[in-house]
C-alpha cells in the first residue's frame, strides 16, 4: 500500500518494486501487509533539482500537430503505448540494477527539465538523453520482457519498451535500428537495438525512459545499484 492505496503485490521472493514520480509529494507512506501483521513505513523525498530546455527548429506537426489524420495516428500509437504499460511479468530482475544502455554517451539531456519547444511551454521531459554517434549499439541494461517494438513512431521514431517485472518499464527512443520482437525475453547487455535520430530528435541520441505504473522515474538512478547480496 502507498499512501492509503493498493499498488502492488511482492515476489515469491518478498521483492517488490515501488518508484517516486518527478513531482512526488514530500512524503509518503509504504504499508507491507504480511501474515504476521502489518509493516509501515515513512519516507521524506527529497525535492528534485530540474533545468529549462529550449529547443527551437522542429516542425510544428512535432510540437503541435494538427492535422486530423496525424491526430489519429498519434491515438493510435498511445493506445499501443498503453496496453505495453499494462504488462506485469512476473520478474525480479531490477533487485540485480540497471548497466546503461550504450557502452559511450554524452548527457544531453538531463530527466525532469521542463520542455520549450519552437517557443511552447510543454510537458517535462520524462527521460534521460544520452548522445552518442548514430548506429552505436544498445543494450538491454537488465533483463526482461519485449512489450512493445516499433520502429516509426510519430515522436519516439524507433521505440522498444522493456518490462522488468513488478510494473517496471524502459523505454528506448529514436532508434534506427530494432533488433527484438514483441515476447521475446532479453538479457542484460544483449542487443536490442541502435541510436538513431527518428521522430521528433535533433541528432543522434538514445532517449531513455522509465516508468513504474503511471510514475516517471530517472533512469539514470537505477544505473549501478544493486541490492546487497544479490548484485
Amino acid at each position: 500500500m502507498l499512501d492509503g492505496q493498493p499498488v502492488t503485490t511482492a515476489s515469491a521472493a518478498g521483492w517488490f518494486f515501488i518508484g517516486f514520480d518527478r513531482d512526488a509529494p514530500a512524503s509518503s507512506e509504504i504499508r507491507v501487509d504480511t501474515p504476521e501483521g502489518p509493516l509501515l513505513r515513512r519516507l521524506d523525498i527529497l525535492p528534485g533539482d530540474f533545468d529549462v530546455q529550449r529547443i527551437g527548429g522542429l516542425p510544428q506537426d512535432q510540437v503541435s500537430p494538427s492535422d486530423p489524420v496525424l491526430l489519429e495516428r498519434i491515438g493510435r500509437e498511445a493506445a499501443l503505448k498503453a496496453a505495453a504499460l499494462e504488462s506485469r511479468l512476473d520478474a525480479e530482475g531490477f533487485t540485480a540494477g540497471f548497466e546503461m544502455p550504450l557502452d559511450s554517451w554524452r548527457l544531453s539531456a538531463r530527466f525532469g527539465g521542463q520542455r520549450i519547444l519552437n517557443g511552447e511551454a510543454k510537458r517535462p521531459h520524462y527521460g534521460a538523453d544520452l548522445a552518442a554517434p548514430a548506429g552505436s549499439v544498445i543494450r538491454a541494461p537488465c533483463e526482461g520482457l519485449v512489450t512493445l517494438a516499433e520502429p516509426a513512431m510519430h515522436f519516439e521514431g524507433g521505440l522498444t519498451m522493456i518490462d522488468h517485472g513488478q510494473g517496471l518499464t524502459s523505454f528506448y527512443l529514436h532508434q534506427s535500428r530494432l533488433d527484438v520482437a514483441v515476447g521475446q525475453q532479453v538479457v542484460r547487455g544483449q542487443a536490442i537495438g541502435a541510436v538513431g535520430m527518428t521522430g521528433r530528435a535533433t541528432g543522434p541520441h538514445l532517449c531513455w525512459r522509465l516508468k513504474w505504473r503511471d510514475r516517471n522515474l530517472d533512469p539514470t538512478l537505477l544505473s549501478g545499484f544493486r541490492v546487497p547480496g544479490l548484485g
